[in-house]
């Protein structure tokens, strides 16, 4: 089979693998639709575990199933879950199921830019969902970045009648600008550095959009009649997000710290205006099984709609014009690679 093998962001290589063999208690997968996630061009967070077949937001036909699975048959079109949890740790047990070790540990073989994968057994067990018939495989490959959005805003408890302001509007931020509209926001603000990226916002959901360029804090303000957001999302590591972030929070706030920054970077935190404004910082990582299944749901009943941030679509073998585009974060949202194409 075909498999795009990661070296860097600029060198993605198309080579050939055995197809992946199952044993009794594993699915093989066809995979149909693959999504490039913003942190698959994380050059600093790929590189050190080079070559490497990446992908995981995928949307597949199950081709092979182990005689010992009964609860799925060849056929069957699914969602597979790259990392799950054990569900039986202190973490789990506590409602923390991404810091959970096995979640850490586990994956799915090779990876979703190839044209097949092996689904090992525990993955079979917490991580295959039967996609219905009206989420199409191009919407599978949103289950993944939705479920992550719904668990944040779950961790920030994003409510009716919030005012929320996302920094950054690529992938994430603007599934984050659907969602709070869907949560019932009364206001959504989001901000970026692209300007061609304000536009999509406004179209999805956004009220306001503002330069990130400009006076954030000051501008949010304005444009909610002297008050701040009570909600402050940041889907971006630019380092002037944070500092945007902690200014731009109402009293009594929450900012939700979406995007990962590089190992070595630190930021400053206001710890005398975090403290005397009673402000709540929350982090959120991945998705499991009760945000998988609540965005099958979403996209099922269209309540989120994801089918207008695709912007473009290649076969694997021009999957290094996918990555450029995802890398350069330009006039580019979701892009999807056909391994199958």
């Amino acid at each position: 089979m075909r498999a795009a093998v990661y070296y860097n962001n600029k060198d993605i290589r198309i080579e050939e693998l055995p197809k992946p063999r199952i044993s009794s208690n594993e699915l093989l997968v066809k995979v149909i639709s693959s999504g490039i996630c913003g942190s698959d061009v994380m050059e600093w967070y790929r590189i050190k575990k080079t070559p490497r077949i990446l992908g995981h937001e995928i949307a597949g036909e199950i081709t092979e199933v182990g005689k010992d699975v009964k609860q799925y048959t060849i056929g069957d079109r699914v969602f597979v879950s790259h990392h799950v949890a054990c569900n039986e740790c202190r973490y789990c047990r506590a409602g923390y199921h991404t810091v959970c070790d096995t979640l850490r540990s586990t994956n799915f073989d090779p990876g979703g830019f190839a044209e097949f994968i092996r689904v090992p057994e525990i993955n079979v067990r917490f991580g295959t969902f039967v996609l219905p018939d009206e989420v199409s495989f191009d919407e599978g490959t949103f289950v993944e970045p939705l479920g992550c959005v719904i668990r944040g805003q779950r961790f920030a408890g994003v409510k009716k009648d919030d005012v929320v302001l996302v920094i950054g509007s690529g992938i994430s931020g603007l599934l984050h600008i659907k969602l709070a509209r869907l949560r019932g926001a009364r206001k959504v603000v989001a901000t970026d550095i692209n300007d061609y990226r304000l536009s999509v916002a406004r179209n999805m959901g956004a009220d306001v959009v503002i330069n990130a360029e400009e006076d954030v804090p000051t501008l949010v303000k304005q444009a909610n009649q002297g008050c701040l957001p009570n909600v402050v999302i940041v889907c971006t590591a630019a380092l002037k997000a944070f500092d945007q972030a902690f200014k731009s929070v109402d009293r009594g706030g929450t900012v939700l710290l979406f995007a990962p920054t590089a190992p070595d970077v630190k930021i400053p935190l206001p710890l005398y205006e975090i403290y005397f404004k009673g402000i709540k910082i929350v982090f959120s990582y991945a998705a499991v099984t009760q945000d998988i299944t609540e965005a099958i749901e979403l996209l099922k009943t269209k309540k989120v709609t994801v089918l207008d941030m695709v912007t473009h679509r290649f076969g694997l073998t021009d999957i290094q014009k996918g990555f450029n585009l995802v890398a350069q974060a330009g006039k580019s949202i979701k892009v999807i690679i056909e391994p199958q194409k």
